[in-house]
């Protein structure tokens, strides 16, 4: 904007003048730099587009949540595109003619178009609800025997394992990363074996954490005083990144932890060698930070071995 001064002397804003293009192309280069930083910032790969850009799933129960992702896209992809479509055709239909000079008749009511706008939205949110309560409830059911238990330990910042069956545990330390050769030796690492069902046991000793491997398309929050359980089946070996994925403090970006799914055999070997170092026993929760005990009857969810 600049100013002009008329003959008179009285000074008259003038504002330079913007081509509707121009700004479109901005808002869009904007836009796709936003899409682009979310992206960087979330910190997982991305996986194709068939797959909805999830990372490549690693656990029996990864199938089930794809489909659960993709289907729910479709259906907001096809009412959004039945919104807009709708939106721009009363736009063009009913836009003011030149020769329009009085208001349309006013209504006061439309008997048959509330209604199907009443029951339409009520099917379509009954739908997402029976998909999304079903697959909830297989993805959360823990009534199979695990082979394996972890109790997987939150707390700032970092990581404790206790596996119960072989009676080890593994005290993790605060991740630093400092972009040097090595620091990914400080990384607590969980040790599963390949095809058998795992049940994390997940706890905290603080504050809200959130136990998250992204590759598992699953996570679950860890409550102070609450007692919180999953299962899984990886069925890939490797070794795969985990993160805290709920704001927990200054160094929550530094609350990682890997996890290497091995052979049964690789597994056992692990679990010996945390027995010859003297890491036997369970980290129970008196190791939590003051005032954050288990509510009274959350220890029934415990394994017996965890139970103080």
């Amino acid at each position: 904007m600049f100013q002009q001064t008329t003959q008179e002397g009285a000074t008259v804003p003038q504002h330079d003048h913007i081509n509707p293009r121009s700004r479109g192309r901005r808002a869009a280069t904007w836009a796709l730099v936003a899409v682009a930083a979310m992206v960087a910032l979330s910190g997982c790969e991305l996986g194709d587009f068939r797959d909805g850009y999830l990372p490549q799933g690693v656990t029996e129960n990864s199938e089930r949540v794809r489909s659960l992702w993709i289907g729910s896209w479709i259906a907001v992809g096809a009412v959004g595109v039945l919104v807009w479509g709708l939106t721009l055709w009363c736009v063009v239909a009913y836009r003011r003619r030149r020769d329009d000079n009085e208001l349309p008749v006013q209504l006061r009511y439309n008997v048959p178009l509330e209604i199907l706008y009443t029951i339409i939205p009520i099917f379509m949110i009954s739908v997402f609800f029976f998909y999304t309560a079903r697959d909830q409830t297989a993805l959360m059911d823990t009534t199979e025997e695990p082979a394996v238990t972890v109790n997987v330990v939150g707390k700032q910042w970092s990581w404790d394992f206790n596996y119960v069956e072989d009676d080890v545990h593994e005290v993790g330390t605060q991740a630093i990363m400092t972009g040097e050769p090595g620091a990914e030796e400080t990384i607590p690492t969980m040790y599963l074996p390949v095809d058998e069902r795992v049940e994390f046991v997940l706890t905290s000793r603080d504050v809200i954490h959130s136990f998250w491997v992204p590759q598992f398309l699953q996570k679950l929050d860890m409550i102070p005083g609450k007692v919180n359980k999953f299962q899984v089946v990886p069925t890939e070996e490797g070794t795969f990144k985990g993160k805290c994925a709920e704001l927990c403090g200054a160094y929550h970006s530094q609350m990682l932890f890997n996890v290497k799914v091995v052979p049964r055999a690789e597994f056992d070997a692990h679990m010996a060698d945390l027995k010859s170092r003297g890491q036997t026993g369970m980290l129970g929760t008196d190791l939590n930070r003051e005032g954050s005990g288990l509510v009274p009857g959350e220890d029934q969810k415990l394994p017996e071995e965890l139970r103080n």
